[in-house]
């Protein structure tokens, strides 16, 4: 049986991920309180980061930068998502 987790993202009781996800402190609370779908939103956040910034992975400025916005993005002022916030559908 999938763990869950009360999501900080979303707000509600939702499976877990299935691992830490960085090998750091903001790993540790991201497998501790995201759940998996807030996790996906942070894939296509992440990608969107990715391109904005022109960031290059060997860089070592991209996990510091990607570090803070994915503590910004799931647990900011203002990260969690309103109430009655519905994900667009899955294309495919």
């Amino acid at each position: 049986m999938a763990r869950t987790v009360h999501c900080k993202k979303l707000g509600k009781e939702l499976p877990g991920l299935e691992f830490r996800p960085f090998p750091n402190e903001l790993g540790q609370r991201i497998y501790e309180s995201i759940s998996q779908d807030a996790w996906k939103m942070w894939l296509e956040h992440f990608k969107m980061i990715l391109n904005e910034y022109r960031l290059a992975p060997g860089d070592p400025r991209t996990n510091q930068i990607l570090f803070q916005q994915a503590e910004q993005f799931f647990f900011g002022e203002g990260a969690q998502l309103p109430p009655e916030f519905v994900p667009p559908p899955r294309k495919g």
